[in-house]
């Protein structure tokens, strides 16, 4: 199982890089977003990878963390979502927008991935939704992407020119993964069951980036309604 490469970008397709590991190609498949985040030819990148099996075709999918890749496998158990919509759905959100529209039950913000019909995106809220927390809570505890392999200079060889800088990652819009991993946690630990505690903490996310802010305002939606 190839879980990671380290290497060179050789060259952008429209929906795959080529990345050169001492001297083997591996062709990946991004999303959007993910293309966006990555740097030019010939700079160093990694990709979180995960390998498709079929009968007839090998295909790897590259992601710039454990938790995009982990939310890619997810998706892919819903019937109706392969690879291609899975991808789509990644691009179109982002793993946090995913996380955050699945909590919520908001099935139209997946519906607004190409490709994707009403009913999956139903479908995908329905049986998602309290496996959401679970994925949610890892942003909190791993890296937000794989550093890239330094360049090596053999002595007495000049160092290559500076090539231009990768393009950032996007940016998070609503709170820091920590923090809503550390109010899933604390909200689990006062008996919330996981569907309810997600969508709270995803809502409050909206408006709330620290942890203790977070976790009074998802209090505040979880308490009873006079």
């Amino acid at each position: 199982m190839i879980g990671r490469l380290a290497g060179r970008l050789d060259y952008r397709g429209p929906d795959h890089v080529l990345i050169d590991v001492g001297g083997v190609g591996y062709v990946v498949h991004v999303s959007d977003r993910t293309m966006a985040a990555l740097p030019g030819p010939g700079e160093a990148v990694a990709l979180y990878t995960d390998l498709l099996v079929r009968e007839d075709l090998l295909q790897l999918f590259g992601f710039t963390s454990p938790v995009e890749k982990e939310w890619h496998r997810l998706l892919m158990t819903v019937q109706g979502i392969g690879a291609k919509a899975s991808m789509a759905i990644l691009g179109a959100l982002g793993p946090e927008g995913v996380g955050r529209a699945i909590s919520l039950g908001d099935w139209t913000a997946i519906k607004a991935a190409p490709g994707v019909g009403p009913k999956i995106a139903q479908r995908v809220v329905n049986e998602l939704k309290d496996k959401a927390p679970a994925v949610m809570a890892m942003g909190g505890a791993l890296p937000a992407e794989p550093a890239a392999p330094a360049e090596v200079i053999e002595p007495g060889a000049a160092a290559a020119p500076a090539g231009p800088a990768p393009r950032p990652a996007p940016p998070r819009s609503e709170g820091s993964a920590a923090a809503q991993a550390e109010a899933l946690s604390a909200l689990s630990n006062l008996g919330y069951g996981p569907g309810e505690a997600a969508g709270a903490v995803a809502e409050a996310a909206q408006s709330e980036t620290e942890t203790a802010a977070l976790i009074r305002a998802a209090l505040r939606l979880l308490a009873p309604k006079e």
